[in-house]
């Protein structure tokens, strides 16, 4: 336990030291994130929060997790490194999403085949059990990349990235600490203390974003969380067996996982890359009924921690019946926000003559000024 409180302190007490000498340099050195047609802010931000994270979070797992004991950790860190250039090179010069990929499937490789991180069992989703092999990896590679760039995409608005992460590290730190695993503890709770710190300066109005460096490592460390979470509670000898622990690690990563999937599923349809920019997430909709960014990141916390309750409520329901319906319940939701979408208006004008020959006025007609009135 101790250990535990020591990497939250580390991890904090860096970020928050970091963060206003970062936002400092950035300034100096004109490194911001710019406004254009598809983003949120107006004024230009620094966009290297993902700095200070990193390293709060590395320095805490360095000094409290026991490498001796838990010796896949130290693959489990090099990941983080990969993961770490990769999104501090995007930050400042921009990648293209094939070398990002790439950077991603590396990061997996050294997560899968040495830190032995391996989704096994889907533990009756669907009446299936024990993978084979390969499908065991493919499925692997392919939970770990989504992950990744969940928390990647959903990072559009002040708070929101970081306060999922926060939530999802802080649910999981708690169960691995129940069942005595202290290092994927401290990995979860080193997280958690320097995501604390950093919502301080990006709570709305935002002084600094974390950028891909911090969204891709947030990304990259509950995936590893997760699959270990739905590998261990299903364990008989683990202290708090949970059933349908693929439903619960769902639930706990449910906002960022089904937005990114259902987003990247619009743009295949429209024949796109998945990884083109657009204003389809769930913020963007919320945005457009006119909520703030403050609004947004709580309501939609809210609604996954809400989730997480009633899904582990209904443990013993099965895997497949919890996820089912928190699929149907998340897209009922979307398709609300997408039918009560307000569309632009319409204005018929017709051209007058004016004194100055060379002027064009196009009032708005009789007909309608009195349908805006009404």
């Amino acid at each position: 336990m101790f250990d535990v409180l020591l990497s939250i302190a580390i991890s904090f007490t860096i970020t928050f030291l970091a963060i206003p000498v970062i936002i400092t340099v950035a300034e100096r050195k004109k490194l911001f994130d710019l406004p254009n047609e598809r983003k949120i802010h107006q004024n230009p931000i620094p966009s290297l929060g993902g700095l200070g994270i990193f390293a709060g979070f590395v320095m805490a797992c360095l000094i409290a997790i026991q490498f001796h004991a838990s010796p896949e950790f130290q693959y489990f860190l090099a990941a983080c490194f990969v993961i770490f250039f990769l999104g501090l090179k995007d930050d400042i010069l921009v990648i293209s999403p094939i070398k990002k990929f790439i950077g991603q499937v590396l990061a997996a490789f050294l997560i899968i085949y040495k830190g032995n991180i391996q989704i096994r069992s889907m533990h009756g989703f669907m009446g299936i059990h024990e993978l084979p092999e390969s499908f065991s990896l493919l499925l692997t590679y392919f939970t770990i990349i989504v992950i990744i760039n969940s928390f990647n995409l959903i990072d559009g608005i002040d708070g929101l990235a970081g306060s999922l992460g926060l939530m999802a590290s802080i649910v999981f730190g708690f169960y691995f600490l129940q069942v005595n695993m202290p290092a994927y503890s401290i990995l979860a709770f080193a997280l958690a203390g320097s995501l604390a710190a950093f919502l301080i300066f990006n709570f709305h109005p935002a002084k600094i974003f974390m950028g891909d460096t911090g969204s891709l490592l947030i990304g990259l460390i509950n995936s590893i969380l997760v699959v270990k979470f739905i590998e261990v509670a299903n364990a008989v000898n683990v202290p708090y067996p949970i059933l349908a622990s693929p439903a619960i690690g769902f639930a706990i990563l449910m906002i960022p996982l089904l937005d990114t999937l259902r987003v990247f599923s619009i743009r295949i349809v429209n024949r796109r890359s998945p990884f083109s920019p657009d204003r389809n997430h769930v913020h963007h909709l919320l945005l457009d009924k006119g909520l703030s960014h403050r609004s947004i990141t709580l309501m939609l916390v809210t609604i996954n921690l809400l989730a997480i309750v009633v899904s582990y409520a209904l443990r013993n329901s099965g895997c497949t019946w919890i996820i089912l319906a928190i699929v149907l319940i998340f897209f009922s939701g979307i398709a609300a926000l997408y039918y009560t979408r307000p569309r632009p208006r319409l204005f018929v004008a017709r051209t007058v003559e004016s004194e100055n020959k060379n002027s064009r006025i196009v009032p708005l007609t009789k007909d309608t000024i009195l349908e805006q009135k009404n």
